[in-house]
């Protein structure tokens, strides 16, 4: 009996630490403005490295320079700590 109980708490352990999550969700959403002709100063998203000139939907200034991303969601987590995903 112990030993099937462990078995199966091995089993689900295994198989739960096997599933990882996204760590972005992204959503498809229209862009609030028109960013066709937008320059960002950043070839790609800070936050999960898609191309910015590709999947542009969102743009925030940090530093007087403007930087583009995918999604909202990356938006917000450069807004939090801009400094730690800025390359000088």
């Amino acid at each position: 009996m112990k030993l099937r109980f462990f078995t199966m708490l091995i089993v689900a352990s295994v198989m739960s630490c096997a599933q990882e999550t996204p760590k972005v969700k992204h959503v498809k959403m229209k862009p609030a403005k028109d960013l066709k002709n937008v320059k960002v100063s950043n070839a790609e998203d800070p936050i999960c490295h898609m191309k910015t000139a590709e999947f542009l939907k969102d743009t925030a200034v940090y530093e007087n320079k403007i930087y583009g991303f995918c999604s909202d969601h990356c938006k917000s987590e450069f807004k939090k700590n801009p400094a730690k995903y800025v390359k000088k």
